[in-house]
């Protein structure tokens, strides 16, 4: 079941006399239960598309749908108001607040969502203890290793029980032991929970892991081929 799609999605930076294409004609599909991979160079468009698919960028043509639902028409709040109900966010240096615990970091993103119920907490500890972390709920992001961050990032990110998780270069900061256990991790998640998610990675190493990877190459963004063929035209950024 698809959950979000982009549908001819073209983002314009720039006036007409000095413009910059980040993407033309964007297409793409996410289903539940798939981790997708998003693989290029530094200024392909990957962080325009991972942008966009967020609802933090807007496109300048094109359809995002979202379970469904077009979003192109929505104001600023709405789409604030659909991303903490329905996404959720991992980045590159997993940006935990340093004066908030482990568990915290959870609860937080549950009040901002309005859902800090009487079962916050227990599915705070849930998750916590699901990515091996329910000894170290009450340390600070200062206390906890690098990969113990990402996976609080991660826990952080499925709480509100998004349909999609977005990371950005999520092992950028890790040795690949570490960023090996994380991928791992969010891999089992979106499939366990039947969620889904789009990784933007420039590790090829963690590939194996995704159900299906998407490249830009050359100005082009292709499905692989051993996975399938799809393609959309993007120009480089």
């Amino acid at each position: 079941m698809v959950t979000l799609a982009l549908d001819g999605i073209s983002k314009v930076y720039g006036d007409a006399s000095d413009q910059v294409i980040a993407l033309d004609n964007a297409s793409l599909t996410l289903e539940r239960g798939e981790l997708l991979a998003v693989v290029g160079p530094s200024g392909s468009g990957k962080t325009t598309l991972l942008a966009i698919a967020g609802l933090l960028l807007r496109p300048t043509s094109g359809r995002v749908i979202l379970n469904d639902r077009e979003v192109g028409d929505l104001t600023d709040r709405e789409m604030a108001e659909l991303r903490l109900r329905y996404i959720g966010f991992v980045l590159q240096s997993s940006n935990l607040l340093p004066y908030l615990t482990a568990r915290d970091q959870l609860l937080l993103v549950a009040d901002l969502a309005g859902r800090r119920d009487r079962n916050a907490g227990n599915r705070a500890d849930a998750l916590l203890e699901e990515l091996g972390l329910g000894s170290r709920k009450q340390h600070y992001p200062d206390t906890l290793s690098g990969g113990e961050r990402q996976r609080v990032a991660i826990a952080r990110a499925l709480m509100n029980e998004p349909e999609v998780i977005l990371a950005d270069e999520p092992t950028a900061n890790l040795d690949f032991q570490r960023g090996h256990e994380v991928v791992s991790m969010l891999a089992r998640e979106v499939r366990s929970r039947n969620t889904a998610a789009i990784m933007v990675t420039h590790d090829e190493r963690m590939l194996d892991l995704c159900d299906r990877i998407v490249r830009i190459t050359d100005g082009r963004l292709a499905i692989d081929a051993r996975q399938g063929a799809q393609e959309v035209t993007l120009s480089e950024r």
